[in-house]
């Protein structure tokens, strides 16, 4: 690899410097490609132009980025099929009863149940974070304006349940973007790699942990307080000067005309994708587990062979598999006829094609730092004198923070970031884990504090509240979760 020394940074950083200015991360991420594959030609602008066309093609040659990209597409189809055949309006009217059980009983207690069930709802709609979010507002909404509980304090809930369990229960569109990027840094074993990560992702899991302490204590802090003394004295569900953004829908795809709303059309295909995965993990990765562990027991195996089956295979087959009982489970019912099954699936299709365009792009600038700039290796060398690569996830933290607050796209951020942290602690010889999991935590952390970011806009949205009261009321909870993070990187690399 020829060594492009600090011309190497270019690419990288002022896709970072346009994602902050101009909010376009698409855009972004493709000038930063367009001006490595310029520098790998000399300056020469028609060839680099050239080359980054062929950069893009490139992507789907490889067998892995190309399942993981089909599967995000696939599970768009899914999640329209779920709400199309009222397994979500289902889920919906089940913890309702649950909840008027609670109002029934008039307990003191209500305030506290109802905002955990609230919670326990944002964590159990892993499957995609802005469902969650429309849910939890849509549903808890109406009992949380009889109760006196705050919009602003519902929008927390929802906005601060969603996202980290997406990212921490990562079967879902999350999970298999972070395995391709994985994958576009030379990991063979994707799956156990993410989960391996998953143990030092900490703001995601103090952000969670934080919700409870908040709810079960019942001790507000920061403008929350005023927010919950307001609806506590006056009554004022909002504040005088608010302009609530309010969703009037659930989903954009209502349920079928004439089909009763049950829930297990919207449990049994979710649960079937989550089973699938580490089945077809085992599957895939069996006969390595044969051949590397021959005298070991079946259960050591297995487990081997979960570490080394082919992730974007498993999610790819996994949404397939859900998929496709879900038709057969919703035909079975009468509840969708074939030709429009397809329909709903072209048109679930489509709406993840912003995903699948971002998966590219990501994958195409990682291979540009990666294996023609050696981006990484440049940074290790410059700071590997005066950097202890104990430090490196703390800093790699701290600049995901700062790129997801300035954007407003977690997922824009990772692809952004981990094709220069996996690099950057290969290199200086830092744990590897923990600085991925710090580029995704630190990319949450950002995104929950962002006005810009699309999930605080649908909380706000959801929550029928003002989107900079919501902003302002999460903000402090939300830099208690990241400050602990980043405190505790910290600790860790001087330890």
């Amino acid at each position: 690899m020829h060594d492009y020394g600090i011309l190497s940074l270019f690419p990288p950083l002022i896709a970072i410097v346009l994602a902050i200015r101009t909010k376009q991360v698409f855009i972004s991420l493709l000038f930063g490609i367009w001006l490595g594959w310029v520098i790998i030609n000399g300056g020469n602008i028609l060839t680099g132009t050239f080359d980054t066309v062929e950069a893009l093609v490139r992507v789907f040659e490889d067998a892995g980025n190309t399942r993981t990209v089909m599967f995000a597409a696939l599970v768009g189809a899914l999640i329209i099929f779920i709400q199309r055949s009222g397994g979500v309006e289902g889920f919906i009217l089940g913890v309702n009863r649950i909840l008027q059980r609670y109002e029934e009983k008039q307990s003191g207690s209500n305030k506290v149940i109802v905002q955990f069930l609230a919670w326990l709802t944002g964590v159990l709609i892993f499957v995609e974070s802005s469902i969650s979010v429309l849910t939890v507002g849509a549903l808890y909404r109406p009992v949380f304006d009889r109760l006196g509980i705050s919009r602003e304090k519902l929008a927390y809930i929802a906005d601060s349940s969603s996202a980290p369990a997406s990212i921490l229960i990562p079967f879902n569109g999350w999970g298999a973007f972070i395995m391709g990027l994985l994958v576009a840094e030379g990991f063979s074993d994707p799956f156990a790699t993410m989960f391996k990560a998953m143990a030092y992702n900490f703001y995601p899991i103090l952000a969670l942990i934080l919700v409870l302490v908040i709810i079960f204590s019942k001790k507000d802090f920061g403008p929350m307080v005023k927010a919950e003394k307001r609806v506590r004295e006056t009554g004022k569900l909002l504040n005088d000067n608010s302009k609530p953004m309010v969703s009037d829908e659930l989903t954009e795809v209502e349920t079928a005309e004439g089909v009763t709303p049950k829930a297990f059309n919207m449990i049994i295909p979710i649960l079937t994708m989550v089973l699938l995965m580490p089945v077809m993990l085992a599957y895939t990765g069996w006969e390595t587990a044969i051949a590397d562990l021959p005298g070991a027991s079946t259960a050591r195996q297995l487990f081997y062979a979960i570490g080394k089956g082919s992730g974007s295979t498993a999610v790819l087959i996994a949404v397939l598999g859900s998929t496709l009982l879900a038709m057969v489970l919703y035909k079975a019912q009468g509840i969708m006829r074939f030709r429009e099954m397809v329909e709903l699936t072209l048109k679930g299709i489509s709406g993840m094609m912003p995903l699948a365009l971002l998966m590219m792009l990501a994958f195409a600038i990682g291979d540009v730092c990666k294996n023609h700039l050696g981006t990484g290796i440049y940074v290790a060398g410059v700071v590997e004198g005066w950097l202890s690569p104990g430090l490196v996830p703390f800093l790699i933290f701290l600049v995901g923070c700062f790129i997801a607050f300035s954007t407003g796209t977690s997922w824009g951020t990772f692809g952004i970031m981990i094709p220069i942290a996996v690099p950057m602690a290969q290199e200086l010889d830092a744990n590897v884990y923990v600085t991925i999991a710090a580029a995704l935590g630190g990319g949450v952390f950002g995104d929950h504090c962002s006005p810009i970011s699309d999930t605080s806009i649908l909380s706000s949205m959801a929550s029928a509240t003002d989107h900079i009261d919501h902003v302002r009321t999460q903000l402090p909870y939300a830099m208690i979760a990241g400050v602990g993070a980043a405190l505790i990187y910290l600790i860790m690399g001087l330890l």
